[in-house]
């Protein structure tokens, strides 16, 4: 069994609606228990450094919940339990097990989405820098590592609550590179698309689904305007043969401290709408660090986005997965977990919602 090692939470305020956001006091940490992992490192899984996903079956306010957790150097995702006040480490599902000479490749997962009864992860589809043609071959092999969307469905009790180890193997689906075709058949997207993301290569980092449809939050490519992307397919054409086309949505999520555009780096479908992390398109070289307003949580429900600036949590420590824990008629309680840090370091969040 892998899982969550302890890890800090503290509890902040974020006030979408106009004005700053004000800071409350650290509550007591999340209690997380077992080994959060990430890459595999002689034949061992190591621990997270990379968290960059998570999703759980349920309503906000229902515990314990059922959630998938995912590592981008990893090749699958992790079973997590969510309880109101600790979270429980289940079993790893291997979902890739591609290599190149001998080495496994990474799924680069980025992002998972829960929506009736149905987890989604996803792959970044992005491109390894391009360099060296000796390592072209080895890039393009990455790359294709990454082009999946994996739909995960288990059986009603296959998994322990108190444990999180899988009785039954889940059923999985994989869209087999459809929505990288959808992608690069795209006129807009097309120029974008086996670029690397330091030069405004198209690299997905969140995903969502709702209704009939999935989403994908793009880091990249940025716009010329400046807005990132949220572009959405239906599930039947990725996973049922049926017909449909790709549509684009722009979102503006304005610049980070040194005047860089930012991209999405996670989403989460919330009611009508979207909750968004908005963090740095382009990370800057190691000379900056992590500043307040670098990282933003951005609620789009159709009007213009609302914006709440993050402060920084380490000058490393980069924002990479939300999840909605708790919801009020004036607040949503959340969680956020971070690139960086061992374990992700989970910190928990209260969002105003009026």
């Amino acid at each position: 069994m892998v899982g969550l090692m302890p890890a800090a939470a503290i509890a902040i305020h974020l006030a979408l609606a106009a004005g700053a956001p004000s800071i409350a006091h650290a509550d007591d940490p999340l209690k997380v228990s077992g080994k959060l992992v990430g890459k595999i490192k002689d034949g061992e899984f190591k621990k997270s450094e990379d968290v960059s996903g998570l999703a759980c079956a349920g309503d906000p306010g229902m515990y314990p919940r059922i959630c998938l957790l995912v590592d981008d150097e990893s090749q699958g995702a992790q079973v997590v339990i969510l309880h109101k006040d600790h979270l429980v480490a289940g079993d790893f599902i291997p979902l890739i097990n591609d290599s190149f000479k001998g080495k496994p490749l990474e799924l680069d997962a980025e992002g998972v989405a829960y929506a009736d009864g149905l987890f989604y992860v996803i792959g970044s589809h992005g491109r390894p820098r391009h360099g060296d043609p000796s390592e072209e071959t080895m890039n393009a092999t990455r790359a294709a590592a990454t082009r999946h969307v994996f739909r995960i469905k288990f059986e009603a009790a296959a998994i322990n609550l108190d444990t999180g180890k899988i009785s039954t193997d889940p059923k999985i689906d994989d869209d087999h590179g459809k929505l990288a075709g959808l992608i690069s058949g795209n006129a807009s997207l097309a120029p974008f698309y086996d670029k690397a993301l330091e030069d405004n290569g198209l690299t997905i980092e969140g995903v969502a689904a709702r209704g009939l449809m999935l989403y994908a939050g793009l880091r990249a490519p940025v716009l010329d305007d400046g807005s990132a992307l949220i572009v959405s397919a239906p599930i039947s054409e990725l996973f049922d043969s049926a017909q449909g086309q790709l549509t684009l949505d722009p979102v503006m999520l304005e610049k980070d401290t040194l005047g860089k555009p930012r991209g999405i780096r996670d989403l989460v479908a919330f009611g009508d709408g979207f909750l968004i992390i908005a963090g740095p398109a382009q990370d800057p070289d190691s000379s900056h660090k992590i500043a307040r307003g670098d990282y933003a949580i951005y609620r789009k429900d159709g009007s213009r986005p609302q914006k709440m600036e993050l402060e920084a949590y380490g000058t490393e420590t980069k924002p990479e997965a939300l999840l909605v824990m708790e919801k009020t008629d004036q607040a949503l309680t959340g969680l956020i977990l971070f690139d960086g840090p061992k374990e992700g370091e989970p910190r928990l969040v209260e969002i105003r919602t009026q």
